[in-house]
């Protein structure tokens, strides 16, 4: 039995995200770490995943490129986009009344690309 390891060629791209995103949720669920939420949305930006990884809060950015003809997946993470990654982290924490100078927390990312899955912990 084969296992399809992308979406339908079909799908759009909001669908081929929430597919990774799903794909990424499973990898880090197998790897010990507990599901707190998906797709974070605020006026500062949105999160992909939140987990958590005893007893840190994980802040997950699932990435999926097709090609690395622009710099693949992690490239596409610019500085810009970790900034707006770190402000809805601390919105989300002040949101649920959780001092982030007492919660540990970190920056993961999960990214796609030629068919293989890359976890890197602690990106930024």
């Amino acid at each position: 039995m084969t296992i399809a390891l992308q979406p339908a060629q079909h799908s759009s791209p909001r669908n081929k995200g929430q597919w990774y995103e799903q794909q990424a949720r499973s990898y880090l669920e197998k790897h010990g770490l507990l599901f707190i939420t998906a797709n974070y949305h605020c006026r500062q930006g949105e999160l992909d995943l939140i987990m958590q990884d005893q007893d840190t809060i994980v802040f997950v950015e699932v990435r999926y490129r097709s090609s690395v003809k622009f710099g693949g997946a992690i490239a596409s993470i610019t500085s810009a986009k970790q900034k707006k990654i770190r402000h809805t982290a601390r919105y989300f924490l002040l949101h649920h009344g959780i001092n982030e100078a007492h919660q540990a927390c970190r920056f993961d990312f999960v990214t796609y690309e030629n068919g293989q899955c890359q976890w890197l912990k602690n990106a930024f």
